[in-house]
């Protein structure tokens, strides 16, 4: 028989658990569920097993954060089920996921997304060779596992991930060989007009800047303006070479490379759910157009955290409690004026927490030649296809995404273009002289994660068996 809640919520992350958290104290029936073994989501990863040891003063106080809300949300009564991968959201709302090789469908009158953010497909020829990573998962590996690189590896991007995890590794008593930093110049011109209204997170201003302190003691080289990156290797990584914007080349060996180029909304659910969509102009990504409580234009839907736009991990905790109480009043367990009691102090809390964005985004766009790789790139990597690839089919018509999807099989992989649909969508564009929101995305079918026929096979119809 399957299953039904009030909200079902999925991703255990700051803006997830803490959306449980409210709702369960708003009485509502609350089931949450993750891809991951333990509460925290990308930020606060391992955080239950890494807070309270060693480790703690290495990640930062940041990160030390995520263990009182990771208690709170154990405590709160709701259902938590890790370890479960969603597939498909049918109106209804039904939830169908699998866990422990079994499929199942839950009813839920509100379903909240909390699926965060994922780092910027940043595609350069050789970026698919053995020896390159990104930086968040190189980040993964330390919280995981307490793994560091055994090799000083190089590191290529900007942004105030790559400072932090810059920091976190030497803290752990890793080496860094070099860093080439892809961030525009002129950076701090472009925040100047964003100073004013930033001022409200001056402690997060300084803490940058004492990072950045930090990495220039280190004592390691720091290449500025690099806008153009190529790999070379036979079976792996040997040799990184580089323009930078004055027209500088450069190359170093290496064995290992870690990549960012920021983050984006994982939008891939709220797609795949044909939730309305903007191109927000300050990120150069597509957000789900929500209304102040987080719902999307599907009645039902909600999504919290970076997922709604990227605003960090505190921001995330803020939006995930909104949209609690968002839930409980669009299913009238709440009214609009207790609604709007609750929502006061947490509306004036966002607007701290997101003061600093503006000047984050002005500081660390992402450089243009990210969006027009070279034609040897390749780019969707599930498929093996080159932009030359694409660039190709464009060249024998104007298809759309979805026609380029069929011709190619760009976005047909497991990743189902993750990785590869913002790169092809600009790659379209530039062909067509349009933009990227009226390009448009390719169509996400079902099911959005791989699972076996034995799950599927599970699954229960809600009939009796004759």
């Amino acid at each position: 028989m399957n299953r039904s809640v009030d909200l079902l919520i999925i991703g255990a992350g700051p803006a997830g658990m803490s959306a449980a958290v409210q709702a369960r104290q708003l009485g509502l029936k609350v089931l949450v569920v993750d891809e991951q073994s333990a509460p925290g989501g990308q930020i606060w990863r391992a955080v239950e097993a890494r807070a309270e040891s060693g480790m703690a003063s290495l990640l930062g106080e940041e990160y030390a954060a995520g263990l009182p809300l990771a208690r709170s949300f154990r405590a709160s009564g709701a259902l938590y089920e890790p370890g479960t991968q969603v597939w498909q959201i049918e109106p209804g709302w039904k939830v169908f996921m699998s866990h422990a090789q079994k499929a199942e469908c839950v009813q839920a009158t509100c379903v909240l997304l909390a699926t965060g953010a994922q780092e910027r497909p940043a595609p350069f020829p050789g970026w698919t060779l053995p020896g390159v990573l990104t930086v968040g998962a190189s980040q993964i590996l330390m919280k995981n596992a307490r793994e560091i690189p055994q090799v000083a590896p190089w590191i290529a991007g900007s942004g105030p991930l790559v400072l932090l995890y810059m920091v976190q590794l030497l803290r752990a008593g890793g080496r860094i060989a070099g860093w080439l930093d892809t961030t525009s110049p002129g950076a701090w011109r472009r925040g100047i007009a964003h100073a004013a209204g930033a001022l409200a997170a001056w402690k997060d201003l300084a803490k940058g800047a004492a990072w950045m302190r930090e990495v220039r003691r280190a004592g390691f080289p720091i290449v500025r303006g690099v806008t153009q990156l190529r790999a070379h290797g036979t079976q792996r990584l040997e040799q990184l070479s580089y323009k930078t914007a004055s027209g500088k080349e450069g190359a170093v060996d290496l064995q290992l490379l870690l990549v960012h180029e920021g983050v984006v909304p994982s939008v891939h659910m709220t797609h795949a759910l044909a939730c309305e969509h903007a191109w927000s102009v300050s990120q150069l990504s597509l957000v789900p157009l929500l209304d102040p409580w987080g719902m999307t234009s599907k009645p039902g839907i909600f999504v919290a955290g970076d997922g709604g736009g990227i605003g960090g991990a505190r921001a995330a905790c803020t939006r995930g409690t909104l949209s609690a109480v968002g839930a409980a009043l669009s299913m009238g367990r709440l009214d609009s004026d207790a609604a709007n009691r609750l929502a006061r102090p947490l509306r004036m809390h966002l607007a701290r927490e997101m003061a600093i964005r503006p000047l984050l985004d002005a500081i660390y766009p992402p450089r243009a030649e990210l969006f027009s790789p070279p034609d040897d790139t390749v780019v969707c990597r599930c498929e093996e296809l080159t932009a030359g690839d694409i660039r190709a089919t464009v060249a024998g018509g104007r298809p759309d995404p979805n026609q380029v999807k069929s011709l190619t099989r760009a976005g047909m992989g497991p990743c189902q273009g993750r990785h590869c649909g913002y790169t092809v969508a600009h790659i379209l564009a530039q062909a067509h002289g349009k933009t990227v929101q009226e390009v448009g995305f390719h169509r996400i079918r079902p099911p959005f994660k791989q699972l076996t026929l034995g799950e599927l096979a599970s699954l229960d119809n809600g009939q009796e068996a004759p």
